[in-house]
């Protein structure tokens, strides 16, 4: 039989591979992130208008929030750097659903990826937390989680920008609804628009952090005051 050395890029990869499987336990199944209320007004209603949307979401701004967010984590020199950038990605987010949604998701993927892939600036950050100093944020301890397993840092923000895509497909095959093939569809497209958003993120500052698509968050804050809802934000 002939031998099958492991790439160097394996162990990095399987880290990627198990923060970004859409059975983590950090509850994004329950947050659709401003997409109900798109259903509600049926803005959204078929594979079209929802592949639409998530382009439209990904590129005006999950780019400019978590995706930024993940770099400037990954290239974080210490704690003070940390600490700027949480406050500054809480900040940002204005709509009140969507900052609940981060601290809850953050809690969550910081207690998976310091469980599991324990670092000294996973459990740094972690103690920032729990002392109040920092928020805690999904994206920088996915980061952390993903540094800490040697994953180049455009490897971490396209995993990271790709968990969010499929985590939203998946609300969007129960919200509309369509089909589980018409959501496969919709992943294979989101290829190109991924990376067209990773470039994009490394063009941009820290002060692009948190630029805002006014109307998505117009729609995330109408999300509270829907008559029903199935999603948390």
């Amino acid at each position: 039989m002939p031998n099958t050395p492991t790439s160097p890029a394996a162990g990095h990869l399987l880290t990627l591979l198990q923060l970004t499987d859409s059975a983590l336990p950090t509850g994004a199944f329950s947050h659709s992130l401003g997409l109900e209320s798109y259903l509600d007004t049926r803005t959204v209603h078929d594979e079209d208008s929802f592949r639409l949307w998530l382009e439209k979401f990904l590129s005006q701004s999950l780019a400019y929030t978590d995706g930024l967010a993940v770099r400037l984590a990954h290239e974080a020199a210490g704690g003070e750097d940390l600490a700027r950038i949480d406050a500054l990605v809480h900040a940002s987010a204005v709509p009140r659903q969507i900052r609940e949604a981060g601290v809850k998701m953050g809690a969550r993927m910081l207690h998976v990826a310091t469980s599991v892939f324990p670092t000294k600036e996973l459990e740094e950050y972690r103690e920032q937390v729990a002392s109040g100093t920092c928020y805690g944020h999904p994206g920088i301890a996915f980061a952390l989680g993903a540094r800490g397993a040697g994953a180049p840092c455009a490897d971490t923000v396209a995993a990271y920008l790709f968990s969010t895509v499929t985590s939203l497909t998946q609300n969007a095959i129960r919200g509309i609804p369509i089909g589980q093939n018409a959501g496969q569809r919709v992943l294979r497209a989101m290829h190109a628009p991924v990376l067209a958003a990773v470039e994009k993120i490394f063009a941009l500052e820290i002060q692009d952090l948190g630029a805002a698509a006014p109307g998505l968050e117009i729609a995330q804050m109408r999300h509270e005051h829907l008559r029903a809802r199935m999603f948390m934000s």
